[in-house]
């Protein structure tokens, strides 16, 4: 019988655990196949982990990974894919936000030949203003700009066939921005729509505004040159501007028009190209920070210990790269 791999990235979700465990297992067991669930967890300090043992005692297909220091969600995603040993991975988060009974729907999708089902969101309850006008205003930028076609209005939760589990842990990339990483897998994908709701229990951990934005910033640095070439044209454009104000500054004064030195014109120019010269600076510092993290070839995760693993899971992130020179 095929296995169903369910990952949980997880930092500080003690109340959502036991209720996202019981909406998965029902829904789970109505699929008719073998499940395993993989809480993927930052070391947190509510006693998150402890919760999750809990549950490992009553049922040991509820297992954890552990890091050794908070590396982020994309880092606990890509571990708990590495980790999972299911035909087909679904990836949600803890806060119930996302229904995990929509993940029935995927399964039929999946079984109809797709290999990745990701859920497209047609509201979004319990987010701010600002965070849903960054999220619509990015999703908009990303997929004009972006060099793969990245869906809009989808998150993390999706579910992806082996295959597509085994390219995107394989690919060597420091940010493991999950939506771009899929995308530059390719292979036949669809969706299945829903309405998102509010969270359950607790604060969001991940993904405030801030983190969207940052996220935001990973799928455009990360999947298209189309900033720079901005920077490029801008220049050209402002050096035209410049070289034709200086002319019409030079006629001015052969003509004997009056231009003080200090016209407020003049400050408001320089204070303007300084501006642009600093955010193109700004710009090409995200892609050489980009290009820093990704010689440096450190493991996007370490991990601490494992519950209700064999001997097979990785302790480490090991790049395809790394494997290859082994």
């Amino acid at each position: 019988m095929s296995e169903l791999s369910v990952v949980i990235p997880t930092y500080n979700e003690r109340g959502n655990v036991p209720l996202v465990y019981e909406r998965l297992s029902s829904t789970l067991d109505g699929t008719g196949l073998d499940w395993e669930i993989i809480f993927s967890v930052d070391p947190s300090i509510d006693g998150t982990e402890q919760a999750i043992l809990a549950l490992h005692e009553r049922d040991p297909r509820v297992k954890m990974l552990r890091f050794s220091r908070r590396f982020g969600q994309p880092a606990a995603t890509l571990a708990g894919m590495a980790a999972a040993s299911g035909d087909a991975v679904v990836v949600i988060d803890c806060d119930l936000q996302d229904p995990p009974e929509l993940i029935g729907q995927m399964v039929e999708r999946w079984r109809e030949g797709f290999d990745v089902v990701y859920a497209q969101r047609r509201s979004r309850k319990g987010e701010t203003l600002a965070k849903r006008v960054v999220s619509a205003v990015g999703y908009r930028l990303i997929r004009r700009i972006a060099d793969v076609d990245i869906p809009p209005n989808t998150g993390d939760f999706r579910l992806m066939s082996r295959r597509v589990v085994e390219h995107v842990v394989a690919l060597d990339e420091a940010h493991g921005f999950l939506r771009g990483l899929v995308a530059v897998v390719g292979f036949p994908h669809t969706s299945v729509l829903y309405d998102r709701d509010v969270r359950a229990a607790g604060r969001g951990k991940y993904n405030r505004f801030l983190g969207s934005l940052v996220i935001g910033l990973n799928g455009i640095v990360g999947f298209s040159r189309y900033p720079l070439h901005v920077i490029s044209l801008t220049g050209v454009v402002l050096s035209f501007f410049a070289g034709a104000f200086a002319l019409a500054y030079f006629i001015c004064k052969l003509a004997g028009v009056a231009f003080p030195t200090g016209n407020p014109t003049i400050v408001i120019l320089v204070s303007l190209f300084s501006g642009i010269q600093l955010l193109s600076l700004g710009v090409m510092g995200e892609y050489v920070g980009r290009i820093y993290e990704e010689v440096k070839h450190r493991p996007r995760y370490i991990v601490e210990s494992q519950v209700g693993f064999g001997e097979g899971v990785p302790l480490r992130d090991r790049s395809l790269r790394q494997a290859t020179q082994d």
